[in-house]
């Protein structure tokens, strides 16, 4: 398990997975979740620009992370 700590108010989705590395680039990171590899306090989350905001926990191809 993993935290990313939040700067501000929130993060968006693809943002955040091309920080942490789990997308390359930015197509990539909306590939991910355009297949429902994304799922978002334990519902699928297929908006790109999705808000992400403390609290949120996601669970991305079997890692789990939370927004601090």
């Amino acid at each position: 398990m993993r935290e990313f700590q939040l700067n501000s108010e929130y993060i968006e989705l693809v943002k955040l997975l091309k920080l942490l590395r789990i997308a390359q680039t930015g197509g990539h990171a909306k590939i991910i979740v355009e297949e429902g590899e994304v799922i978002r306090n334990g519902e699928s989350e297929f908006r790109k620009r999705a808000k992400l905001v403390q609290g949120d926990v996601l669970e991305i191809m079997g890692e789990t992370i939370t927004i601090v």
